[in-house]
C-alpha cells in the first residue's frame, strides 16, 4: 500500500504535467513511463558494475557502451544519476536529442521493452517541467519491487478518469478475484489476447511470488517466471508501452508483450500454446468476415467481437487449459446462432466450470454494461456435470460513477485475514465468492436455487437451450402478504383519520 506521504508526490508529479501542458493522462503516464524506463536501465547498469568489481571480472551485459556518441555525447551522461544534476537546459537537450534515440535502439538487442520504445517521442514540451519531474521521481524510493508496483497501480488508476481511455482498466480487485480462482501455478503459460496495461499478467506474477515462494528459488523456473509465463497481445502500442513497463516494475524480466491483432491475425504460432487465459476482451464491436482471422471463423461465423474472443480463447487454450474471462451478459443467452453455438460448445465440448454474474456498476463512471465472469476447462471431450452459479451484488464499492469504498481498505477485496459479518458481506461478496468457488463440488451442490450460488446440472441447461443468464435458473421467495377485506381496511383508515383529526384538535387548544 502507498503512504499518503508517497500518493501526496505522485499526485504533484501528475499536476506538474497537467499544467505544463500535458493533459491527456494517456500521455501523462507513457511520458512517466518512459523517464521510470530511463532510471530503471541505470539501475541495471549499477548492479551490472557492482556485480563486476565484487566479482573481479569485465563488465557484462553493459546498458551504455564505453566512449561517446558520434556526436561526442560521453554514453555515461545518457544515465540518471549524472543527468539529473545538470541544469534543466542541458538535461532537456541530452535526453531528447541523445537519450530517446538510443532508446529506439535498444530493440536490436531482443528486450521486450526496448522493442516497445522503438518509437518511443518525448513530447515534454519545456526544461522546466523536465526538470518537475525528474526531480520528482528521483525522491520516490523505487528500490523496493512492491513500492514500484504500486506506484505505477496508482498511475494506471488515473486512467480511469480519462473517459473513453478507461476501458483499458479492469478493477483491481476484481482481476484479484479472477486470479485467485485460476490459482496460476509456476509452470503454467499465461495469456492475455487483449493485454491493455497487463493487469491480469501482473496480478496472476504476483500470485505465484505470494503462493509458489520457492518457484523462484529454482532456477528453471525462474528462468521460466521471467521469459515464458506471461504473454500478452494488443494493438496499440502506448498500452503495449505502459503494460511493458508495468510488468518490468512489478519485477518480470522478460514477458512477451507485443503487437498483434488477436482477431485479424491467424493464430498457427499460438494455438494450444497456453495453459490459462485471463482475460477483460473489448466488445460491444463487429468485425467484416474479410478482416476476421479464418481459424476463428470456423470455431463459429460472426461478426461480433465478443464471440469472437471466446473463439480465440477455445482455439489457443492447450487441453486442460483453464480460463477466466469477462463477458457481456448478452453472450450467456444471446438468441443467434453464433451465441448458442459457441455456448453449446462449452457445455458439450469443453468443461463449463462457473459463472460469476457481476453488477452493472462494476465498470463505471466509463461503462455501465451488465457483465459476468466466465470460467471453464478446455477439454475437447466434454466434462460439463453441473455448472456453479454465483449471484455477486456487490465488490465493496459503491456501483455509482464515484465508485467510493464502502469498507476499510482491509476488508475490501476478496482475500482477507478475518470473515466478514452479515453486513459487511452485504457490502463485498468477493471472499464469499471465492469461499464457495472452493467447494463448488461438494457443499455447493446442495444449495437451494434460492441462495446467491447454487449448481446447475447440464441437463437443465440442454433442457433450456444453453441459457446461461442466472436468471434462468435462480428462484425467488417472496414474503407472503396478508390479504385482508376490504371493509376492514376502510375501517382502519378511518379510525386513523379520527385520531389525525383528533390531535390536531389537541393542538390547536393548547395554541
Amino acid at each position: 500500500m502507498l503512504t499518503g506521504e508517497l500518493r501526496g508526490r505522485i499526485d504533484r508529479i501528475w499536476n506538474d504535467f497537467w499544467s505544463g501542458g500535458i493533459s491527456n493522462p494517456l500521455e501523462v503516464i507513457e511520458q512517466i513511463t518512459y523517464l521510470l524506463f530511463i532510471k530503471r536501465l541505470d539501475d541495471l547498469q549499477t548492479l551490472a558494475e557492482n556485480r563486476a568489481r565484487t566479482l573481479g571480472e569485465p563488465l557484462e551485459r553493459a546498458v551504455f557502451p564505453e566512449g561517446a556518441d558520434d556526436r561526442g555525447r560521453p554514453y555515461e551522461d545518457y544515465r540518471w544519476r549524472e543527468f539529473k544534476n545538470r541544469a534543466p537546459a542541458e538535461m532537456f537537450e541530452i535526453i531528447d536529442q541523445h537519450v530517446f534515440p538510443f532508446l529506439r535502439t535498444l530493440g536490436g538487442e531482443g528486450s521486450t521493452y526496448g522493442t516497445h520504445m522503438r518509437d518511443a517521442r518525448f513530447t515534454i514540451p519545456s526544461p522546466a517541467l523536465l526538470q518537475k519531474a525528474v526531480d520528482g521521481l528521483d525522491d520516490v524510493d523505487m528500490d523496493d519491487r512492491d513500492t514500484k508496483g504500486d506506484v505505477y497501480e496508482y498511475m494506471l488508476a488515473k486512467i480511469a478518469t480519462a473517459g473513453q481511455n478507461g476501458q483499458f482498466r479492469t478493477p483491481r480487485h476484481i482481476i484479484r478475484l479472477m486470479v485467485e480462482m485460476t490459482a496460476p501455478t509456476p509452470t503454467d503459460v499465461i495469456c492475455d489476447p487483449a493485454a491493455g496495461t497487463c493487469g491480469f499478467l501482473v496480478a496472476a506474477g504476483e500470485y505465484v511470488r505470494e503462493r509458489h515462494p520457492e518457484a523462484l528459488r529454482d532456477a528453471e523456473l525462474l528462468a521460466h517466471f521471467h521469459e515464458e509465463m506471461f504473454n500478452g497481445f494488443d494493438f496499440d502500442s502506448t498500452m503495449l508501452r505502459i503494460g511493458s513497463m508495468n510488468m518490468l516494475l512489478h519485477g518480470v524480466e522478460q514477458p512477451d508483450v507485443r503487437y498483434k491483432d488477436s482477431l485479424a491475425e491467424e493464430h498457427g504460432g499460438e494455438e494450444e500454446a497456453y495453459t490459462l487465459i485471463l482475460a477483460n476482451p473489448p466488445f460491444a464491436g463487429s468485425l467484416d468476415y474479410e478482416n476476421t482471422a479464418k481459424d476463428l471463423l470456423q470455431v463459429v461465423k460472426t461478426k461480433k467481437t465478443e464471440l469472437l474472443f471466446l473463439a480465440l480463447f477455445l482455439r489457443i487454450l492447450k487441453p486442460g487449459g483453464r480460463a477466466a474471462v469477462i463477458v457481456p451478459d448478452g453472450v450467456l443467452f444471446g438468441s443467434t446462432k453464433a451465441h448458442k453455438e459457441l455456448r453449446r460448445i462449452l457445455v458439450e465440448d469443453q468443461k463449463l466450470d462457473g459463472i460469476v454474474s457481476l453488477p452493472s456498476g462494476v465498470f463505471k463512471p466509463y461503462a455501465g454494461v451488465s457483465t459476468a465472469i466466465l470460467l471453464f476447462t478446455k477439454t475437447n471431450s466434454g466434462g460439463t456435470d453441473h455448472v456453479w452459479f454465483y449471484d455477486l451484488a456487490a465488490d465493496g464499492y459503491s456501483l455509482d460513477d464515484k465508485r467510493t469504498p464502502l469498507l476499510p481498505a482491509e476488508k475490501l477485496g476478496a482475500c482477507l485475514t478475518e470473515a466478514l459479518t452479515d453486513d459487511e458481506h452485504a457490502k463485498n461478496n468477493l471472499p464469499d465468492a471465492l469461499a464457495r468457488w472452493a467447494d463448488r463440488a461438494d457443499a455447493e451442490r446442495d444449495r437451494a436455487r434460492t441462495d446467491q450460488s447454487f449448481c446447475v446440472p447440464r441437463a437443465d441447461i440442454e433442457a433450456n437451450g444453453y441459457d446461461l443468464s442466472i436468471n434462468r435458473y435462480k428462484e425467488i421467495v417472496y414474503d407472503e402478504v396478508e390479504h385482508r377485506p376490504p371493509a376492514e381496511i376502510i375501517a382502519d383508515l378511518r379510525k386513523l383519520e379520527d385520531e389525525i383529526t383528533a390531535g390536531i384538535a389537541e393542538l390547536e387548544a393548547m395554541l
